[in-house]
């Protein structure tokens, strides 16, 4: 077990960083702040993404990338600071559906995308346009350019991800979960490339759910096989502190999958994928359980409530990723 101690120089290499969307999306922020816009790639799951009022929505697209803006709402955990509500509010007078909150800066967005969709734009394309309009430096990517689907098997029937999530609040009970699509989509070539490429430092499984926001780039065919082949050190960041998840459905998930929600079984869950898994302090005592599964184990703070506790973790995780390599 290991200790953390901040990089006293700067990091060298590419990163690529596997993430969802609030959790992850805090740990994408702090790593954008302490490497060089070149070396952050970030491959953002996109089986959540969904059709609302005619519009192609990316929750955890969005999500990183207003974070990396630092225009997300931090308080309400999603969507644009200082929002406004009027479409809403005329969608509702309209007799529209509104289970699915759009602000009216969010929703020039989304029009955006589904606009450069249609007249044949790729998702990579079109995020990197968005990216640009926001000022950000960082490489953003779609796991994939296929559409995949997170289903949720619940105690009331199958639900589309957002139907489970957002419209009945995560209370249905969990049972399973399927993702649509998974067995033909194909891990965008960037990451790919990346993944096969010399330059590659480290890859860091953001504090994402594992099940619905993680699992699906897992998942997706060959991509196991690629995190398995590099010689890069994969390290992941508990999403779980003291049973725990800081925000969303993760430790629920576990109890009703039948798993104990500790940061020890979600280091289980990812097995031989990890040569790293960083530790929040409330949970030290679990170290030795994920060191006996042959993962090295970082014990640090991993609450991040504002940007430079962001960029803490971010400089903790880089030194851990450094310090394994060095030793591999």
């Amino acid at each position: 077990m290991s200790t953390h101690h901040l990089a006293d120089s700067d990091f060298q290499g590419r990163i690529l960083a596997l993430t969802g969307g609030v959790g992850g999306a805090k740990l994408a922020r702090g790593l954008a702040g302490v490497l060089k816009g070149g070396q952050l790639t970030i491959a953002a799951n996109t089986a959540d993404d969904f059709d609302y009022w005619g519009l192609r929505i990316c929750p955890d697209l969005d999500s990183v990338m207003y974070a990396l803006a630092d225009l997300n709402d931090e308080t309400r955990g999603w969507g644009l600071k200082d929002e406004s509500w009027r479409t809403g509010i005329a969608m509702r007078r309209l007799g529209g559906d509104e289970w699915f909150q759009i602000g009216d800066q969010d929703a020039a967005t989304h029009i955006f995308r589904s606009q450069m969709l249609a007249t044949g734009s790729s998702l990579a394309e079109v995020t990197e346009k968005l990216c640009c309009g926001l000022g950000i430096a960082q490489t953003l990517l779609p796991m994939s350019e296929d559409k995949v689907a997170t289903k949720v098997n619940t105690d009331q029937g199958w639900l589309e991800f957002q139907e489970y999530f957002v419209r009945d609040k995560c209370e249905p009970e969990v049972r399973g979960l399927a993702f649509d699509g998974i067995e033909t989509a194909q891990l965008h070539p960037a990451i790919v490339d990346l993944l096969q490429g010399d330059e590659l430092a480290a890859v860091i499984i953001c504090p994402s759910n594992p099940f619905v926001s993680v699992d699906p780039i897992l998942s997706i065919p060959g991509c196991r096989a690629l995190l398995n082949a590099t010689k890069a050190p994969v390290i992941a960041v508990s999403p779980i502190i003291a049973g725990r998840a800081v925000k969303g459905p993760a430790a629920k998930m576990m109890r009703e999958l039948a798993m104990p929600a500790t940061a020890t079984a979600v280091a289980q869950h990812y097995g031989d994928l990890l040569d790293g898994y960083v530790l929040d302090e409330q949970d030290a005592d679990c170290a030795d359980d994920v060191a006996s599964l042959g993962i090295e184990v970082c014990v640090a703070p991993t609450m991040m409530s504002d940007v430079s506790s962001k960029m803490r973790l971010a400089e903790i995780v880089l030194d851990f990723a450094a310090g394994i390599a060095l030793r591999n």
